[in-house]
């Protein structure tokens, strides 16, 4: 380096050098310069929990001036937040609009709806066990859980549209329309169910990239339609016998006639 005389000035004597270790590349999000944090949740841990605690590590050890922010399924995950609660209450409100203009009324949908519960005790057997594989109550798996609205409903639908004629039409005695319900109705919910089950083996053995969604939608859906299926047949038909007498007994008590057997209006006329 020279002066304005034309001297030379070592350029030791008016900087100093110090090497230091940075980046290769230098990436930004949203313009800002970024750096890319990855993390997993730990075994018997849910992705939320895992989102929860690294929020309040980056709020604790960042220093003033860095924020943070999710992108990917984090992202989405943050986004929906509690949404699915809304969700699955919507799906069983339409579920239940939807059965009660095919029944026309208002209370033979209930025994539909009360199969839905029981197709979630194998999921949760199934997270319980399979936690320390990985398997966690994420996103997946609460879309495989309104899945399960549906298919809980339909092997219920099976049972409760065979009993209700039976009731109705045949004018046979609630209990004996139940059994027989449920007895008709065992192949096809067999046939149906493990059907849909086989189905679900491709992903409930998935490998590879995004093996992780596919197992927790196809471990949700399989296990949930195994347990309904073996459960359905056993309590829809009591959840038929309770709501169908008791909107008998409503209906005599408010002095309207409900959906009286055909036989024993035919009986009374003849």
């Amino acid at each position: 380096m020279r002066n304005k005389q034309g001297a030379i000035i070592p350029l030791g004597t008016m900087i100093h050098i110090t090497p230091t270790v940075g980046p290769s590349l230098l990436s930004l999000y949203n313009f800002y310069p970024s750096s890319t944090v990855t993390g997993l949740p730990a075994t018997g841990f849910s992705s939320g929990e895992a989102i929860a605690l690294m929020e309040q590590i980056a709020e604790k050890a960042s220093p003033p001036g860095v924020g943070y922010s999710w992108t990917g399924l984090s992202y989405q995950e943050k986004l929906v937040g509690h949404q699915i609660y809304y969700i699955f209450a919507l799906a069983m409100l339409l579920v239940y609009l939807v059965l009660a203009g095919q029944y026309e009324s208002w209370f033979m949908p209930v025994a539909v709806l009360l199969a839905v519960p029981l197709s979630l005790v194998g999921p949760v057997i199934a997270l319980m066990a399979l936690v320390s594989s990985g398997l966690s109550n994420n996103l997946y798996t609460q879309i495989g859980l309104v899945l399960l609205i549906a298919l809980s409903a339909k092997n219920a639908i099976l049972i409760v549209e065979v009993a209700r004629e039976r009731r109705i039409f045949d004018g046979k005695p609630i209990i004996e329309a139940a059994l027989e319900a449920a007895r008709v109705r065992f192949r096809p919910i067999l046939m149906t169910s493990f059907a849909f089950i086989m189905s679900m083996l491709p992903l409930v053995l998935a490998t590879g990239a995004g093996a992780s969604s596919r197992k927790s939608i196809g471990i949700t859906a399989a296990t949930g339609m195994l347990t309904s299926t073996c459960l359905a047949v056993l309590f829809v038909p009591s959840f038929f016998v309770v709501v169908r007498r008791f909107e008998e007994w409503r209906a005599a008590r408010k002095g309207k006639p409900a959906a009286q057997p055909a036989a024993a209006e035919s009986k009374a006329t003849g």
